[in-house]
């Protein structure tokens, strides 16, 4: 099948070259990019897609997400906590989840990515409640199917529970024995490496705080013989930096490097506190950043150092993160925050709009460990997304269309979502029946929350702190 993008008002290339031109077209076969140019074509095509007035990008890619926390977003107790305390309350909340909860969470979290123009998404489950089915991995794969969106799941894990001088209560983590074989499990079933795979499996033990050393050695050397990426938390706050040095005698980017966890198939989220000398080591490997600027503001956890990264070689991704630190999954939206947070810092720092860009594409590639996505070029797949601005919020703005989707506030869903060159949403619309589906996330988000407070005789829906 032969789809033909023609007409664009712009469109950014995101390759080596950075290049960009005005007009032009994209012409697909099947799932990959065979033809891009500044001129249009003419002949017949299966499909043509008009992008008049449309900026035309590489699909955006997700890095880090929690995607079953979708469920508990803005909950009064915690809208006001910083991680620690925000992350033992929800617990009791997330221990609650079952399989029904996964399958709904994983769809509006997908689905409200897409909608914001993200082709590849990543996912760290790492909750497991005993009273819970094991095969959650599965049902997100299945949900990400279905939607038809690029997803590099990863196997997450806890196994240091409060008995044990973790955070996590006893009964939603595992044992060593049976988070590896659960990850061997779902490598064998679903880790496709091939060129244009839409699935991939990552391993991801949760942080520092919620597993052992000895969980964190046995996945890297799983990972190594597998050929796999990891992921994990690092250096997110200063509350992790003292735990680690109060309970390892080290600083976590170095608690990490004596794991093994230093490397180039390595990923970590946030990466907000780190040294000199910590960023160089990372960028020398060639090691991956999610930078998560929405939900490091939401709890207060300080801005990461995304220019040094970037200089250093690090290859800088962009993550929406959990939807409770974040309370929403556009990316389009994380794109701007991310902008903006880093002009808080002196003028050296400052990150363009077309860096940022260039983070949530390329950037995500890279740090998935792929070079078959993130950029549109003849032999990529075709995943691309197309954002009209023939729109109230970009009227006087397009002297500049690419930077127009960064500086100002989009109000609209992405016009044109292609996936492997399958569109999946048209005209800002997708293929899910959204309706039914929000009325079951909220449903389940009300019942999880009365179970927490039977539970607990916590009221979660009284606010911990106002602050006048």
């Amino acid at each position: 099948m032969k789809t033909l993008i023609q007409n664009s008002k712009y469109i950014a290339t995101m390759n080596d070259k950075m290049e960009e031109w005005n007009g032009g077209h994209i012409l697909i076969e099947n799932d990959k990019i065979i033809s891009i140019g500044k001129n249009n074509l003419k002949g017949d095509f299966d499909q043509i897609i008009d992008a008049s007035e449309m900026v035309v990008l590489p699909g955006f890619i997700n890095t880090h997400h929690h995607l079953f926390q979708s469920l508990t977003r803005n909950i009064p107790k915690m809208q006001n906590q910083e991680l620690f305390d925000w992350l033992i309350n929800h617990y009791e909340i997330w221990r609650e989840i079952d399989e029904d909860a996964v399958a709904v969470s994983t769809q509006v979290g997908l689905l409200e990515m897409m909608l914001s123009g993200v082709s590849t998404s990543s996912d760290h489950l790492y909750l497991f409640p005993q009273k819970c089915g094991k095969n959650l991995i599965d049902i997100e794969v299945d949900a990400a199917q279905k939607l038809g969106i690029r997803f590099q799941p990863t196997r997450g894990s806890m196994s240091l529970s409060k008995k044990d001088g973790g955070l996590p209560p006893d009964d939603v983590v595992q044992t060593e024995a049976e988070i590896l074989q659960d990850s061997k499990r779902l490598i064998e079933k679903y880790h496709n490496q091939k060129n244009g795979a839409m699935t991939r499996i990552s391993l991801a033990p949760c942080s520092p705080f919620s597993v052992t050393a000895q969980l964190m050695k046995q996945t890297a050397e799983l990972a190594k013989k597998e050929n796999l990426m990891i992921h994990t938390h690092l250096a997110e706050t200063i509350d992790e930096e003292n735990f680690c040095i109060e309970k390892f005698g080290d600083r976590p980017a170095k608690y990490l490097e004596n794991l093994n966890w230093i490397g180039g198939n390595v990923w970590v989220a946030h990466a907000v506190h780190l040294s000199d000398e910590e960023i160089a080591k990372m960028g020398k490997c060639g090691m991956g950043i999610s930078h998560c600027p929405s939900s490091n503001m939401r709890l207060g956890s300080g801005i990461a150092r995304i220019k040094e990264m970037l200089q250093a070689g690090v290859a800088v991704s962009l993550g929406v993160d959990g939807s409770a630190s974040n309370d929403s999954s556009n990316m389009l939206s994380e794109i701007r925050q991310a902008m903006l947070l880093s002009r808080l810092r002196k003028p050296e720092f400052w990150l363009t709009a077309r860096e940022v860009l260039r983070i949530a594409t390329r950037g995500g590639a890279m740090a998935l460990g792929r070079d078959d996505i993130g950029s549109l070029e003849v032999g990529k797949q075709a995943d691309i997304a197309m954002f009209s601005l023939n729109q109230l919020e970009y009227a006087g703005a397009l002297s500049d269309p690419l930077a127009a989707l960064v500086f100002t506030q989009r109000m609209r869903p992405v016009d044109y979502l292609m996936v492997n060159g399958k569109v999946q949403i048209e005209n800002g619309k997708s293929k899910i029946n959204l309706e039914n589906l929000i009325i079951k996330q909220n449903e389940i988000s009300k019942n999880l929350i009365i179970k927490a407070q039977q539970n607990t005789g916590v009221n979660f829906l009284k606010f911990d702190k106002i602050i006048l």
